[in-house]
């Protein structure tokens, strides 16, 4: 995978930047114009490259931070290395798809995206001028429609091994759960979550065992679309408003607590007007109580 940020429509309309992608066994090309350089736009190729030829066994790109999180001050190598890109929503993406991912430590390392990168500023820079190409939109049709198949068809080359070793995509890859922004969540006792700002309610339907104070998979969709997964079941959710707190004015007061008799002069007010002396003799109550 590579990008190149280029004038690419020689001031006749915005900037954009060209995500590309190259089979390193035949040279093929999958390239799209995008207005940035995101990780969404990353993945929308990445599904098309998927849908279109399956599962390679790895997938090759610099050190990006899409790819890989750099801690400063950490050298990072081997085993390490590929725990700390999972971190990331392509990193998971791939692992979930069981593709591997191998880090370019140098321009020179990933030569062949870069020679495709390098042609195009000069070839597909040509092309878009004399289509007359002035919007994103038309870059990308005169791409899809003649710049790539005009490659394709020139300069890839047979691989070495005739077998291919993509792999089919299985029932197991929903390409839109996996080809998303992913991020965990705790469910609330009310049974609610909050996921960018906004409170969810879940289902009456929907609650089962473990799911309060339960972690659930929150999967915003490269469509705009909200998902929430629990233990491979999703839910229905609706937005709803936060629970607020009571105020101190509102929350129950506790009664208060009656205070023993104290010593001392408080004693002797306490007393103040009993007098044993006064009341009847014992025998004469326990005669009361038998009658």
């Amino acid at each position: 995978m590579g990008l190149s940020e280029h004038d690419w429509l020689e001031g006749r309309g915005p900037r954009m930047a060209l995500v590309a992608m190259l089979d390193d066994a035949s040279s093929r090309a999958l390239a799209r114009f995008v207005e940035r350089d995101t990780t969404e736009e990353n993945l929308r190729l990445l599904w098309t490259y998927l849908e279109r030829w399956g599962r390679p066994e790895a997938f090759y790109t610099d050190k990006d931070s899409m790819f890989t999180i750099n801690r400063p001050g950490k050298e990072i190598s081997g085993e390490d290395e590929a725990r700390e890109e999972a971190w990331t929503q392509i990193g998971r993406a791939l692992k979930e798809l069981g593709i591997a991912w191998i880090a370019a430590h140098s321009p020179q390392a990933k030569g062949r995206v870069e020679r495709f990168l390098g042609t195009a500023q000069d070839r597909l820079v040509k092309g878009l001028r004399k289509a007359g190409a002035c919007t994103l939109a038309e870059a990308n049709r005169y791409l899809e429609r003649v710049y790539l198949p005009l490659w394709n068809g020139r300069f890839t080359v047979k691989p070495a091994k005739g077998t291919d070793v993509h792999r089919p995509l299985r029932g197991e890859h929903d390409l839109a759960a996996i080809l998303s922004h992913v991020e965990e969540r705790v469910v609330a006792p009310d049974y609610t979550i909050r996921y960018a700002g906004q409170h969810y309610q879940i289902g009456r339907s929907d609650i089962a065992p473990g799911l309060r104070g339960g972690i659930v998979r929150v999967e915003q969709r490269l469509d705009g679309r909200l998902a929430i997964c629990f233990r491979d079941r999703y839910l229905t959710i609706t937005p709803c408003e936060a629970r607020s707190r009571l105020s101190a004015q509102e929350r129950p007061q506790p009664h208060p607590k009656a205070s023993p008799p104290s010593t001392g002069q408080a004693a002797e007010s306490w007393m103040k007007g009993f007098d044993v002396s006064k009341g009847p003799p014992l025998w004469a109550v326990l005669r009361q109580e038998r009658r």
